[in-house]
This record gives C-alpha cells, sequence and structure tokens, in this order.
C-alpha cells in the first residue's frame, strides 16, 4: 500500500496503467505521465491551461451496475453543466479488459482542487488531471 494513500498498491497501478479515452471529434487516449500533443493542441483551442479526466461511475473502484453508474455520470454531467463547465465523453479502460470500461468526462479548464472536489464528491479514489504541460497525473483523493 502507498504510504501516503489508503488504495491498494494494485489499484493504484491498474489506474496507472488505464487508457483514458477522450471521444468526441478529436478522439485521443491520454497515458498518465505521457504528455500529449493533441491535449495541448485542445487546451489551446479553447483556450484553458488545464484539464481533468473524471468519472462517477463505480464509487470507492466497488463495480457497481450500469444503470446506478449511468445515473451517477447524468449527475456530474448536471453539475459541469451547473458550473458552465465545457467537457467531452470519454471512457476509462484498462487495456486487460478485466474491468468494464467506466463512462469518464474530460472537463476543460477546471482547477486542481475543483477537479479534486468534484472526484471527492462522487467518491472516486482519484482523478486525472493535466495542467498546461498537458501531461496526465493521477491525483489520489484518498
Amino acid at each position: 500500500m502507498n504510504a501516503h494513500s489508503s488504495i491498494s498498491a494494485s489499484t493504484i497501478r491498474a489506474y496507472e496503467e488505464t487508457e483514458y479515452r477522450v471521444l468526441g471529434d478529436l478522439p485521443m487516449t491520454l497515458i498518465i505521465g505521457v504528455r500529449n500533443a493533441q491535449l495541448a493542441d485542445l487546451h489551446r483551442a479553447h483556450d484553458v491551461d488545464c484539464s481533468a479526466f473524471i468519472t462517477a461511475a463505480n464509487p470507492l473502484s466497488e463495480q457497481t451496475d450500469e444503470a446506478d453508474n449511468l445515473s451517477h455520470q447524468a449527475k456530474l454531467a448536471d453539475d459541469l453543466t451547473l458550473g458552465h463547465f465545457e467537457f467531452i465523453d470519454g471512457a476509462g479502460q484498462h487495456p486487460s479488459g478485466d474491468w468494464p470500461g467506466e463512462p469518464s468526462f474530460l472537463v476543460l479548464g477546471v482547477s486542481l482542487n475543483a477537479a479534486k472536489e468534484l472526484g471527492a464528491r462522487y467518491k472516486q479514489n482519484a482523478i486525472v488531471w493535466c495542467g498546461d504541460d498537458a501531461m496526465p497525473r493521477l491525483i489520489l483523493l484518498r
């Protein structure tokens, strides 16, 4: 277990290995620790210097049925809309395929603190945050 987290080392490793797929008009895959030129271009096109990949699915990494996940995700979309955030549909999927892909959003222009608050509100263990260097970073919340 990570000395600074209550999340198991195997779960953290799974998050680090997951492919964070941004859908929409300009699909791309975000990989933890790898700068993404397409994301940098997207940031520039939307005049933002950061973004976060967030889901409301499977709170605390406990597998939930599809209907519940879609309901959680719809509530997150409502919160993002109320907060006047621009967001793009996405899906987090581990390459092994052992865990179902999780519906997610790439939220443009969201600060690290606001992204962490959203993740915590939806009982997530972690979020993926990208700063002005367009490098996805795993941010543990527990």
